[in-house]
């Protein structure tokens, strides 16, 4: 007996809408990368990109447990000398909530060319509303 393999002109790609309101964020991210690499499919294969579109909405209303709102740091470095900058999860939320979603979801990812493919079918949104109507988007419930 033979594992399955799938065939890269046999994968079919759906689209999933993700609603981040009252989820917490490591639980909202964890599910999105599963998605996104293909892991809720039986047809999964770990050497090609097999899975599906993720629209996450709501991103301004995500949680976090303990302290982190106060003391959950991101940090990103300018490339120039001493350009080290850090900046709260509260102040992050405040000037771009879609950009918490895609660090954690980004972690979440294989490193590699495969993980930048697969990481680009990711769509946030800081509202409840999205531009992908087109796609016929399923509600994803977990």
């Amino acid at each position: 007996m033979s594992s399955y393999i799938a065939k890269p002109s046999e994968i079919e790609r759906k689209w999933y809408v993700l609603d981040a309101e009252g989820k917490t964020l490591g639980r909202l991210a964890s599910e999105a990368a599963s998605i996104l690499r293909g892991k809720k499919k039986p047809t999964y294969t770990p050497f090609l990109d097999t899975g599906d579109y993720v629209i996450v909405i709501n991103a301004e209303r995500i949680h976090v447990t303990g302290k982190k709102r106060k003391e959950k740091i991101y940090k990103h470095h300018t490339g120039y000398p001493g350009g080290l900058r850090e900046i709260t999860f509260e102040k992050l939320q405040e000037k771009k909530p879609d950009e918490i979603i895609r660090h954690a979801v980004k972690g979440m990812m294989p490193k590699g060319p495969l993980g930048r493919q697969m990481y680009k079918k990711l769509k946030v949104y800081a509202g409840p509303e999205h531009k992908h109507e087109a796609q016929k988007p399923e509600i994803w419930n977990f």
